[in-house]
Formats: structure tokens, sequence, C-alpha cells
């Protein structure tokens, strides 16, 4: 590994892990190299990340959590197309009014959504996302209602039966949904199945519902379908959806607010 000049530990920690999530293995003798510091100082960096859950210390070097692999992938999740997701969500913003009643369902365009509430008075979120609850907890106009259920693995989410129960219990204004896929003729898709039902009773419980999804969606499939874009009231999207398909969904009767992000 190249040397380099010694930095504080708060960096090396960031490092360490950047290090971690491209190989999957580090020792301490390369560590101790690149960052120009004693093996001793690299055991204690690694003791650190070791009770912060980050990474497991093997003999003579380190290997990344499950949490860290995940922490890692959900940013990575959550910075593709960002622009365009903050663009749909500052559009889906102007449809909420204080008083009203919402659900935000999981999904990165959505946790924009709810960077844009923090501020707002007499607003109550209904949740089955803990990044979503966890941006609003401390907001003091909005209550934050965060639905029961299963954390789903690999992802900050709740979903089975109880979730799906205690959706129950509620109706709101206004839903918001994301989507991992939405193929040519409209369909809804989503990676994991577990939360097919969730999907298809937030729109049942909402008295209007939009899709929230950036245009690199457009054409992809996943492993489940829960339902079609039309069963929304709207569509909000980037206009590099293009004119050709924002046309053939808005004849299947959907209707497509475009975006410049």
């Amino acid at each position: 590994m190249a040397k380099s000049v010694k930095i504080t530990a708060e960096k090396r920690h960031s490092e360490i892990c950047q290090i971690l999530h491209v190989e999957q293995q580090v020792s301490v003798p390369e560590l101790a190299k690149k960052f120009g510091v004693t093996p001793m100082t690299v055991h204690r960096d690694l003791d650190k990340l070791q009770q912060a859950g980050r990474i497991k210390k093997t003999w003579g070097g380190a290997k990344p959590t499950e949490r860290m692999v995940f922490e890692f992938d959900f940013a990575k999740r959550r910075h593709a197309n960002k622009k365009e997701k903050q663009a749909i969500a500052k559009k889906a913003f102007e449809f909420i009014s204080p008083g009203q009643k919402i659900i935000l369902d999981t999904g990165t365009t959505t946790l924009e959504l709810s960077y844009l509430l923090k501020d707002l008075k007499d607003i109550t979120v209904i949740t089955p996302s803990l990044a979503v609850a966890s941006v609003l907890q401390f907001s003091s106009g909005i209550e934050t209602i965060l639905l029961g259920g299963i954390i789903r693995k690999g992802s900050p989410d709740l979903t089975g039966v109880v979730t799906e129960k205690v959706l129950d219990m509620f109706m709101v204004d206004i839903a918001f949904q994301g989507a991992d896929g939405i193929g040519l003729d409209g369909t809804l898709f989503t990676e994991d199945m577990r939360i097919v039902k969730v999907d298809q009773k937030i729109r049942e419980q909402a008295a209007t519902n939009y899709i929230l999804a950036d245009s690199s969606k457009i054409g992809k499939t996943a492993l489940a379908t829960n339902g079609f874009v039309s069963q929304a009231d709207a569509l909000i999207i980037d206009d590099a959806i293009g004119d050709e398909v924002k046309n053939n969904f808005e004849d299947m009767g959907t209707t497509v607010i475009t975006v410049k992000a």
C-alpha cells in the first residue's frame, strides 16, 4: 500500500472502513504502513471500530461486520441519482399541508422527502421506515408513528403481518411510495416479496397516493409485483423519463408529473 502522511484517529477509522468495504480483509501491518503509525495504534483503532460494531477483529487484522456492509450499501443506494430524488421530493412536498396525516413508505426518495418535512407543524407521519422515523423523531411539529413489524434483513424497514394489521388502524390523506422498478406497462416491482402486501395496504389506507421514482426505475423489473402505477393518483418522476414513456403511462390513465433535476 502507498505511504501517506499521518492523519487523525477519526479519519483513520473512516478510511479503515472504506478499505474493508472494498477488500473485505486487511492486516494490521498493512494498516500501520499505510497510515505511518505503530501496530499498537492500529490495534487501538480496530478496538474502537469493533466496539462500535463496524468491524470484527481477526488474527492479525480485521474484516467488516454485516452492519458495516449494510451501512455502505444503504449509503450507496441513497446517493444514487440523488439530485433526481431531491427534485422529486421537493415536488411531492408541495402537496403537503398542515393538519394532514400522511404515510411515508420505505425507500431513499421518500427519505429525501422526510428531510423536507422536519420543520413543518401539525403533521402526522406514519411510516414503516426506521430511517424516516430517525429523521423525524426530534421534529416538534410532527407526530411520528412507527409501524410495528419485522425488521427486513439488509434494510432499515419493517414488514410482516404485524405491519399489515397496524396499517388497518389508520386512514390518511396522502401516501408517498417508492418503487424498485416500473415496467413499461406500468407494473410496479419490488425486490422483496415480503413487502408486497404492505405496499398494497398503504395504497388502500390513503385518500390520495403518489409514486415517487427516478427515471432509472423505468423498464426495470424485480422479484415481485405489487400493483400498477395507474392505481396511484400520480407518478412524480424526473423529466429523463422521455415523452414516449410519459405519454404511454398517461394513456393508461396515470397522471405523470415530471421535474427537472
